[in-house]
């Protein structure tokens, strides 16, 4: 973010960690002339603060900051979950407040610095923080979407499942593959393709129109003969292949399963659990 902002024409000027190395680094990154500082120090420094640290730090934070005297300007932080009543003690005293969180997956500050631009931000605030917040979504190309404070924990679970869950999912798969005898990058390779036709059709066509296979033609017998094959393998696998089978039943229902047919596959997936659990 703060290599971003500085590219973007932001003028900024310090970054703050909880050690002064990762403080230097993270200053380093973001760009020619910006400083190293202790949280404590930013009232003093910036009247916009963007807190980017772990979720169940961001109240800490806001706590020192507010307790380092800092009572205008605008404070946003990134969790997804959070809204702006994590920084309760920043908004008692006057700060506007809010939260800007990125709907994107970041493994490392190079990967990035190009996954952070056009994809949609997560916000909730108003007034001077709104004004903010909009400014950094319009500098890196992004799309605002409205998230409610009642409703960012539904909104960031969306996100985890789209993301974490399908990366899960993947290693269950390539798992699976695996028990065939190929190895992990051969397995990962076998993969591809279909994983990305199947994410391809998913956004070109919608979900119940990209959907195929045997859920989708309400073929029990191959279901039944998955879950056989499967007794062998771990709980996790074996849940994860029943939870989302029963949702893809649902959705087959949606695209025009017979009812009958589809009953039938979710009693099957039920069954088995209860009988295997």
């Amino acid at each position: 973010m703060g290599r971003l902002l500085t590219e973007a024409g932001f003028p900024v000027v310090a970054v703050a960690s909880r050690t002064p190395k990762r403080a230097q680094r993270g200053a380093e990154f973001a760009g020619p002339g910006v400083q190293p500082a202790d949280f404590a120090d930013l009232p003093g420094l910036a009247r916009r603060i963007l807190i980017t640290v772990a979720d169940d730090a961001i109240p800490q934070v806001a706590g020192t900051l507010a307790a380092a005297g800092m009572e205008s300007g605008v404070v946003l932080h990134t969790c997804g979950a959070l809204g702006p009543e994590a920084l309760s003690p920043l908004e008692r005293q006057g700060v506007a407040c809010g939260a800007l969180h990125p709907l994107q997956t970041i493994p490392s500050p190079e990967r990035g610095v190009t996954a952070l631009r056009s994809i949609a931000w997560g916000i909730t605030v108003t007034g001077e923080a709104a004004r903010w917040a909009e400014e950094i979504v319009a500098a890196l190309d992004g799309r605002p979407l409205r998230v409610s404070a009642e409703n960012r924990a539904l909104y960031h679970a969306a996100g985890v499942t789209a993301c974490n869950y399908v990366i899960g999912l993947m290693d269950a798969a390539a798992a699976l593959m695996g028990s065939t005898g190929a190895g992990p990058a051969e397995a990962l390779e076998a993969l591809r393709p279909i994983v990305e036709s199947s994410l391809r059709n998913s956004f070109e066509l919608g979900p119940a129109a990209a959907l195929t296979g045997p859920i989708s033609r309400g073929d029990c017998d191959t279901v039944s003969r998955h879950l056989e094959a499967l007794r062998g393998q771990p709980e996790t696998i074996r849940e994860l292949y029943r939870a989302a089978g029963l949702h893809t039943a649902a959705l087959a229902r949606r695209s025009g399963l017979n009812e009958a047919k589809a009953r039938q596959l979710e009693q099957l997936l039920r069954d088995n659990r209860d009988n295997h659990a």
